[in-house]
């Protein structure tokens, strides 16, 4: 399984930005009851969770971001999206995608950059 990450860059506050990332090597059944998500790390810290969404597009999110970010998915594509709205200078990371159905698999990971 490989997944590759795009978008990301450098963005002022305020800005948004969207990320996409794209699943292969898995069977279509398989993507399909997968979750799939994204994960990011701060320059000095923890990789933390952002959102994640689910079969049937059920979606998790993290408190830092509710309300500013959308995960989304395209089942027929085997890909996950991230909209990213009214961003922050602590948004600044390297945001990986993954995709489980057990064990994960990960990105390569993009970076974002946001600028105060």
């Amino acid at each position: 399984v490989q997944l590759q990450a795009s978008g990301g860059g450098l963005v002022q506050a305020g800005d948004s930005l969207s990320l996409s990332c794209a699943a292969s090597g898995m069977t279509s059944i398989v993507a399909l009851i997968a979750v799939m998500g994204w994960y990011r790390q701060a320059p000095g810290g923890e990789r933390e969770l952002v959102a994640t969404i689910g079969y049937g597009n059920y979606t998790k999110y993290s408190d830092s971001v509710k309300g500013r970010f959308t995960i989304s998915r395209d089942n027929a594509k085997n890909t996950v999206f991230l909209q990213m709205n009214s961003l922050h200078p602590e948004d600044t990371a390297v945001y990986y995608c993954y995709i489980t159905t057990g064990r994960p698999y990960w990105g390569q990971g993009t970076q974002v950059t946001v600028s105060s």
